[in-house]
């Protein structure tokens, strides 16, 4: 099975009778200023969302927290809005561009994982959608909240999915297509 038809197979009427939160997070206004890709890529969320199903109309754009950082989740009026939203079951699927956007604080995240679970609602960033009652989502969502929080101490703030910080191991190589297994020689 493909992996946007496994995607899909998460979706139920349930969710897209809620609402699809787009969060759009950067960590200082110095940012937002000097990374306007990431920007405008967040706010292309919107049609990811409308492309899973969801009503143009049905999509709730989250922005209050351009510019802050996301160590402490008490200063981002943007993510008690999300919080509040999910567990009033308002929310079917939360969309960001990369799950560090969400929390750098592995209590936040785990906390949002869980409300997700509760609720009922589906995460979903540029690798997929996740359905944090099924265990397999729910253990690359871990990995991801781990991976993010032990390098959001690394002084350059990079992101899990650059190749330089985390290599591909032995046996593997980096590909315009993404990793896989190749035969060296």
């Amino acid at each position: 099975m493909l992996l946007a038809e496994r995607d899909r197979e998460k979706i139920e009427g349930r969710h897209r009778d809620r609402l699809a939160v787009v969060y759009v997070r950067q960590s200082s206004r110095q940012q937002v200023v000097d990374h306007g890709e990431s920007t405008r890529l967040q706010y292309g969320l919107v049609e990811r969302a409308v492309g899973l199903g969801w009503p143009a109309s049905r999509v709730l754009v989250i922005d209050e927290d351009l510019g802050r950082s996301a160590a402490n989740a008490a200063a981002r009026p943007g993510f008690a809005r999300l919080v509040a939203e999910i567990t009033m079951g308002h929310v079917g699927l939360v969309l960001g561009l990369d799950m560090s956007r969400l929390a750098r604080v592995g209590r936040d995240w785990h906390q949002l994982i869980e409300l997700c679970c509760l609720a009922g609602a589906l995460l979903a960033d540029s690798d997929g959608v996740y359905d944090p009652n099924w265990y397999n989502d729910r253990l690359l969502l871990g990995l991801k909240g781990t991976m993010t929080e032990v390098l959001s101490g690394r002084p350059d703030k990079t992101s899990y999915a650059d190749p330089v910080v985390m290599p591909t191991g032995a046996g593997w190589v980096l590909a315009v297509t993404g990793c896989g297994p190749r035969r060296s020689g």
